[in-house]
């Protein structure tokens, strides 16, 4: 067992962790308790060798309970960060608006979150993904480069919100 010094931090948004919260209260109050007589009733189908109903519930509650040990863990790591109200400094909360330098046309808008709230189809991008952590701490009108699988990239910021 680790001492809670040697744990390492977990930024979260207060919605966030409220998502978070949610989602492991469903999956105790709700999912586990319908897992756990799905496998009840599976095992009286019969021989359990060759038994799919039972060996697939008994999957699905095995995954249902590492999901729930998931979430205890990050919520038992979690540091609340409120988000910025900076317009003028990026940080977590803060919508940004940038393009590829060179291509103005091609602009993006990212929202930068908690580490488990990020959400690339949404938007939402980890303050210590490659190009959250470079974009934070940064103002409108910077150049950002960063280091993409594909290479090194820049940005221009136009806009924080």
């Amino acid at each position: 067992m680790h001492d809670k010094k040697d744990q390492k931090t977990i930024k979260l948004t207060q919605g966030g962790y409220e998502e978070l919260k949610t989602e492991l209260d469903e999956l105790i109050d709700d999912k586990l308790p319908k897992a756990i007589k799905r496998v009840a009733d599976a095992r009286e189908y019969g021989d359990l060798s060759e038994n799919s109903e039972y060996h697939d519930a008994r999957d699905d509650k095995d995954l249902i309970n590492t999901r729930i040990i998931e979430i205890e863990e990050i919520l038992d790591k979690a540091k609340i960060v409120k988000a910025t109200k900076s317009k003028n400094i990026i940080g977590i909360g803060s919508k940004v608006t940038i393009y590829l330098k060179g291509k103005k046309t091609r602009k993006r808008t990212f929202q930068i979150v908690g580490e488990y709230e990020a959400d690339p189809v949404e938007g939402k991008i980890s303050g210590i993904s490659p190009l959250g952590n470079a974009l934070e701490g940064h103002k409108k009108g910077d150049e950002v480069t960063y280091q993409a699988p594909a290479g090194e990239i820049t940005y221009i910021i136009t806009d924080i919100k």
